[in-house]
């Protein structure tokens, strides 16, 4: 964010251009795909601002495994947890 605000500063971007995709760019994480399935273990059902920005269509598995016993039965089951789901992008299930 702080070279967007450089950028506005010097002219080179105006305030109004500034879009989701400029802001996409600008991150670290620019090279990659957003995620399409993110794991929480150990039991806590919040993301503490963790790809914040790149989650927003991302099917969330909460589980209360700890990460250094997070095996791979466990990852299966988050992975059939994600098979279930109807992934909708934002939109409601009417929509689709």
């Amino acid at each position: 964010m702080r070279q967007i605000a450089v950028e506005v500063q010097s002219g080179k971007l105006s305030p109004e251009d500034i879009s989701d995709e400029v802001i996409s760019s600008h991150l670290n994480t620019n090279f990659m795909p957003d995620p399409d399935l993110l794991i929480r273990t150990g039991g806590d059902i919040r993301l503490s601002n963790y790809l914040l920005w790149q989650s927003a269509y991302t099917e969330l598995y909460f589980c209360d495994t700890f990460w250094p016993d997070f095996n791979e039965e466990e990852f299966l089951k988050a992975i059939c947890n994600y098979q279930q789901r109807e992934r909708r992008f934002g939109k409601t299930g009417e929509q689709l």
